[in-house]
């Protein structure tokens, strides 16, 4: 029985990848990953959901409204689909790892899923590629996590970005002593950078410190008698470090900036370019979030979101990466799965040259399939299945998109 055609068949805010999609995402994440791994970050693998105890424990209570939860049918306990690795690597430092000296250096590359959307994210599913640092304080490792930010942005092909800077401690300590309901309406209203909706002037006028670090001077200035001067001078700290460090051309500040989940306790930044309406890099320092899982120590961590920084790659003019993929043509009257794996001289009509051909281009690391048609025929299928060339005989020809 023939079913009927799909008309939605993802849900909302989901979505495949095609071959050459996903090839051109796994190289963007491999540029990234082997900048962070050359600076001693090592690789792990995380399990897409996780108890949402654990999860709550790093994120504190998860809003139903911004995660996916199920419950586990082996253990019948209540799971969550991950908003957000960083809680899982910190389970995974206070457990598995806990018995190794820190500093304690982690990479991953996966997807979180998230209900709500950002300013500009149509998908729920956001692939990132991120680090952690446990056991540095700052600033030392927050001038580590924004050079290693850098190096990773210039690996992808960008040149041009901002490194927005800021504290969270700064609103933090403004906010301590409120009353719950009120922190979490003014912290909306401040990521949301909506003047209007923040009365105190103070909160207010952070919105308005944006720039260089005459922003921060006169941070300090307004902010010298209050709760977060202390906040405002790490920040000051933190930039003119960045700047000595060479970053001088990408850095800014937000004093106001207060994006992102509330386990931050200190700097904060967001990488920006053209091109793309949300953050490329976002990341910051969470020394209280390790203690949570009974493991107290220093730690920060940043996540590139691969969407935002192939947009941003595509509005710099980045060219694409075409990893050479061959399509080879054997003789006529020849098996292409027999011309791939029959070996010299078991079958008629294909030569040794013609299996040498296939086995010596992959022996070299290029991708290459046989192909029992006519050269117009390969040209058509190389370009439909983004092969980059077409071999007839010894004669390699480029195939135009």
């Amino acid at each position: 029985m023939t079913g009927a055609p799909l008309e939605h068949p993802l849900p909302a805010g989901m979505r495949d990848l095609l071959p050459e999609e996903a090839a051109a995402r796994r190289s963007l994440a491999r540029r990234v990953l082997d900048v962070v791994t050359l600076h001693g970050y090592g690789l792990v693998t995380l399990p897409a959901f996780e108890f949402a105890e654990v999860l709550e424990r790093g994120l504190g209570t998860l809003d139903p409204s911004d995660v996916l939860r199920f419950v586990e049918p082996e253990s019948g306990e209540v799971a969550a689909l991950r908003p957000d690795m960083t809680p899982q690597i910190a389970r995974v430092v206070a457990t598995r790892l806990r018995d190794r000296p820190p500093p304690v250096r982690l990479a991953y590359e996966g997807t979180v899923v998230r209900r709500r959307s950002g300013r500009a994210r149509k998908h729920r599913q956001i692939p990132q590629v991120g680090v952690e640092l446990a056991g540095v304080p700052g600033p030392g490792g927050d001038l580590e996590l924004l050079a290693l930010a850098a190096d990773s942005l210039r690996a992808a092909g960008l040149e041009r970005f901002t490194l927005d800077l800021g504290d969270a401690g700064i609103v933090r300590a403004l906010l301590a002593g409120r009353a719950p309901e009120e922190q979490a309406r003014l912290t909306e209203a401040l990521a949301r950078k909506d003047e209007g909706a923040v009365k105190d002037a103070t909160l207010a006028a952070l919105l308005r410190l944006q720039g260089g670090r005459d922003a921060i001077v006169e941070g300090t200035q307004l902010l010298a008698r209050t709760p977060a001067a202390e906040a405002v001078a790490r920040l000051l700290a933190i930039f003119d470090a960045a700047v000595a460090r060479g970053l001088g051309a990408h850095v800014q500040a937000d004093l106001g900036e207060m994006r992102g989940f509330a386990y931050y306790t200190g700097p904060i930044f967001h990488a920006y370019a053209a091109g793309t309406g949300d953050a490329l890099v976002s990341g910051g320092r969470y020394d209280e979030l390790l203690a949570r899982f009974g493991c107290p120590m220093p730690a920060a961590g940043f996540a590139v979101d691969l969407d935002r920084l192939t947009e941003a790659r595509r509005a710099a003019g980045v060219p694409a990466e075409r990893e050479m993929r061959v399509v080879v043509i054997v003789p006529p009257g020849a098996s292409p799965a027999r011309a791939e794996t029959e070996a010299p001289g078991d079958k008629p009509g294909v030569g040794q040259d013609d299996d040498a051909r296939v086995a010596e281009l992959r022996g070299r690391g290029v991708v290459a399939v046989a192909f029992g048609g006519s050269p117009e025929a390969a040209r058509a299928y190389a370009r439909a299945w983004g092969f980059t060339h077409v071999m007839e005989g010894p004669a390699l020809a480029e195939v135009s998109c």
